[in-house]
C-alpha cells in the first residue's frame, strides 16, 4: 500500500501531464474522426480550414485548460462546477479558433456540420473521460488508496458534520487522522486519535504523515487561528479554515469578491447574480404568453366583475416588494366598494362584502391572474413568497423571528407555501408562522427545478381549497 501511495506522490506531475495532452488528443482524434465520418475522403481530403483548426484547438487546450483550474486537485469539490469549467475552457477554445479562422479569411470553407458534429463530439467525450476518471480515483481511494491523512480542530457540531461527509464520501480520499477540541467529551470514532493541545497535535501532524488540517473552530474561537497558523509556518501541509456561517447564517451564504478582499455574504439569497437575471427573464417571458393566452378569459371576467357590483374592474392595494420597495399588486375586484375603518380587515368565512362573483374567483384564485402585469413590470416573480398588506408587516414582523427575510426576493404569484395550503385568511400567529417557514424554506431552497414542479402543481391543482374564501 505504502509503495502505491510513494507511486502517485511521485509522478503526480508526470500523470497531470499526461492528463493534458490526452484532452489535447480528444481534440485531435474527435476532428479527423468526424472528418473521416462527413468527408469523402476525410479530413485530409477536406478543405485545408478543417485540419488547421483541428490542430490550433488541440495545442490551445494546452493553454488554456490548464488557466481555467481543470487539473488542480478537486478532492471534494462539486463535480458540477469541474463539468461547467470544462465547458466554459472548451467553449473559449473554439471562440479563440474561430476568431482566427474568420480573421484569415477562411470561414466560408469552413463546414458547418463538420464544425457542430465536431464541437459536440469533443463535449461528449471531454466529459465522459472525467466521468471515468474521477469514477476510477474514487474507487482506488476507497481502498484507502492515494487518500489524504486529515488532523480536524474543532469538534462541534460543524467539525462532527465534517467527519460525517469524509465517511460519507471515502472515494473523496480523505481519512481522519485525528480530531483536536479542548471541550471535547464524546467518544471519538473507532481509528482516530484524541489530542488534547496544540502541541500534541504539532507532534501527530509531523509523525503520522498528515497531509492537511482543517479548522472547524466556532467563530468566537477565530483568535486561536493565528496560533494554529503559526503553529505549522514551517510545514509543508494544507491548512483549511471551514467558517461557521451556519451558525449565523440567515438567508444563504456566498463568496465574493469586495473591494479587492475576499468576503462571505451571510445573507445572501440563491436568486441573485445570473440567476436571478435568468429568473427575471423567466418570469417576464412567461407573464407575456400567459397574458396573451389568457387574454379572453381575463376579458370575460372583467366585463362579469364589471356588471356585478359597481366599481372598477381592477383592486389596486399598497405591497412591499424586493428589498422592501412599496408598489400596488393588481387583483380582479371581488368586494363591493367600501372603506376600511381601523385599518385593514382580512375577508373571512360568509364575509358580507364578498360580491357572489367575488366569491367565485377567490375560491379558484381567478381574482390573482392580474398580477401577471405585476410580474412583467418587473415588481413580482411568477413563483415566490405571496406579498402581504403592509399593515400585516408592521404587526408581524415584531412577533415572528425572521418574518421581514422573504422580502430579499420578489413577491410570487403562487409560492411553495400555497401550494401546500398555507393561504386564505391569517388570524392567528401560529398560522402566519408556518407559513414563513415555507416562504423561508423556498428562498434558502430556490432552483428552477423547483419553480417548475410549483408552476406545475398550481396548473394542476390551483389554489382551490377549504381556505380559499
Amino acid at each position: 500500500m505504502s509503495k502505491i501511495r510513494a507511486f502517485f506522490a511521485e509522478r503526480q506531475a508526470a500523470l497531470q501531464i499526461m492528463y493534458r495532452f490526452a484532452d489535447a488528443g480528444i481534440v485531435a482524434v474527435c476532428g479527423v474522426a468526424i472528418g473521416e465520418l462527413i468527408f469523402p475522403q476525410g479530413l485530409r481530403g477536406a478543405p485545408p480550414v478543417h485540419g488547421f483548426i483541428t490542430a490550433l484547438c488541440s495545442v490551445s487546450t494546452l493553454l488554456v485548460f490548464p488557466a481555467c483550474g481543470l487539473y488542480n486537485s478537486w478532492r471534494g469539490r462539486s463535480r458540477t462546477v469541474l463539468a461547467a469549467r470544462t465547458l466554459a475552457a472548451w467553449g473559449a477554445v473554439c471562440m479563440l479558433g474561430l476568431v482566427t479562422v474568420f480573421l484569415m479569411h477562411q470561414s466560408a470553407a469552413l463546414s458547418r456540420l463538420w464544425s457542430m458534429s465536431w464541437l459536440l463530439s469533443v463535449v461528449v467525450a471531454l466529459l465522459a473521460s472525467r466521468v471515468l476518471l474521477y469514477g476510477m480515483l474514487g474507487s482506488v481511494r476507497e481502498l484507502g488508496i492515494n487518500a489524504k491523512r486529515v488532523v480536524i480542530l474543532g469538534y462541534g457540531s460543524l467539525g462532527h458534520e465534517m467527519y460525517q461527509r469524509v465517511r460519507n464520501n471515502r472515494g473523496a480520499g480523505y481519512r481522519i487522522a485525528g480530531i483536536y477540541d479542548e471541550g471535547i467529551e464524546q467518544p471519538l470514532p473507532a481509528g482516530v486519535t484524541r489530542l488534547d493541545s496544540l502541541q500534541q497535535v504539532c507532534a501527530f501532524v509531523r509523525s503520522n504523515n498528515v497531509r492537511e488540517i482543517w479548522l472547524t473552530l466556532p467563530m468566537a474561537a477565530c483568535r486561536d487561528l493565528y496560533d494554529v497558523v503559526s503553529h505549522f509556518r514551517n510545514d509543508l501541509i494544507d491548512i483549511r479554515w471551514v467558517p461557521d456561517v451556519m451558525s449565523v447564517e440567515l438567508l444563504g451564504h456566498r463568496f465574493s469578491d469586495f473591494l479587492g478582499l475576499p468576503v462571505i455574504d451571510l445573507n445572501s439569497p440563491p436568486q441573485s447574480g445570473i440567476t436571478g437575471l435568468l429568473k427575471a427573464s423567466f418570469d417576464r417571458v412567461f407573464a407575456l404568453v400567459a397574458l396573451v393566452g389568457l387574454s379572453p378569459l381575463l376579458l370575460v371576467i372583467a366585463v362579469l366583475v364589471k356588471h356585478s357590483s359597481p366599481g372598477p374592474v381592477l383592486f389596486h392595494q399598497a405591497r412591499l416588494g424586493m428589498d422592501g420597495r412599496p408598489f400596488h399588486v393588481y387583483k380582479f375586484r371581488t368586494m363591493v366598494q367600501h372603506q376600511e375603518a381601523g385599518g385593514l380587515t382580512q375577508a373571512v368565512r360568509g364575509d358580507a362584502r364578498v360580491t357572489r362573483l367575488g366569491a367565485i374567483l377567490r375560491r379558484t384564485s381567478l381574482d390573482e391572474l392580474p398580477q401577471f402585469l405585476n410580474v412583467l413590470r418587473g415588481e413580482m416573480s411568477v413563483v415566490g413568497p405571496r406579498p402581504h398588506a403592509i399593515e400585516h408587516n408592521e404587526i408581524y414582523k415584531e412577533v415572528i423571528d425572521r418574518y421581514m427575510l422573504r422580502h430579499r426576493v420578489k413577491p410570487g404569484i403562487t409560492g411553495w407555501a400555497q401550494i401546500n395550503g398555507l393561504r386564505g385568511q391569517t388570524d392567528t400567529v401560529e398560522k402566519m408562522r408556518k407559513r414563513i417557514e415555507f416562504d423561508i424554506f423556498y428562498i434558502r431552497n430556490w432552483s428552477f427545478a423547483l419553480d417548475l414542479r410549483i408552476i406545475l402543481r398550481t396548473a394542476v391543482h390551483g389554489w382551490t381549497g377549504r381556505e380559499a374564501y
